[in-house]
């Protein structure tokens, strides 16, 4: 069902629809140790704006985001960026985190960076497949390397390093 989807730069236009689809995902309790959805403007300050993509639907709504932070502003690490893919509830199982995932490694690549990873939930099976789908190898898990919602949770870190790049 991808062929149907358009993988486009997530901007200021699709804010509300993301912060949505992010909001659906805290909720669920299986997406992050966030509690609550950032505003558009605590997003947009965070991600690099080079590396975050939509995918839209026939229509043009807006189904999943994929977007990355730097993980240090050290020089060692220029080529490290840690990821979150987040798809709407009613699209998932149709490889819309595949697409986005797709899109960010080529943007990613192309702008020399050489490791993409991310933190996840072991709990969050889907996540981990299309992850292990689109070439992330798991590194480890941390255990009980945060509390959320008062509970110690452990998370699976997965890691996508480039065959071009580094």
């Amino acid at each position: 069902m991808t062929a149907s989807l358009l993988v486009v730069p997530l901007t200021a236009a699709h804010a509300d629809a993301v912060v949505a689809i992010y909001r659906a995902g805290v909720e669920e309790g299986n997406a992050t140790f966030e509690t609550a959805a950032p505003t558009w403007e605590q997003f947009d300050a965070a991600k690099l704006p080079e590396h975050r993509f939509v995918a839209l639907d026939g229509a043009g709504r807006v189904l999943g985001w994929v977007a990355v932070t730097r993980v240090s502003e050290r020089a060692a690490y220029a080529g490290v960026v840690e990821h979150s893919v987040y798809v709407h509830p009613d699209a998932r199982g149709r490889g819309v985190a595949s697409v986005l995932l797709d899109a960010l490694v080529a943007s990613t690549e192309a702008a020399g960076i050489w490791t993409i990873q991310s933190g996840i939930f072991p709990e969050n099976a889907a996540s981990l497949a299309v992850h292990a789908r689109a070439g992330f190898r798991v590194i480890g898990t941390r255990e009980r390397i945060g509390r959320h919602h008062g509970v110690w949770r452990d998370t699976v870190l997965v890691e996508r390093r480039s065959p071009h790049v580094g």
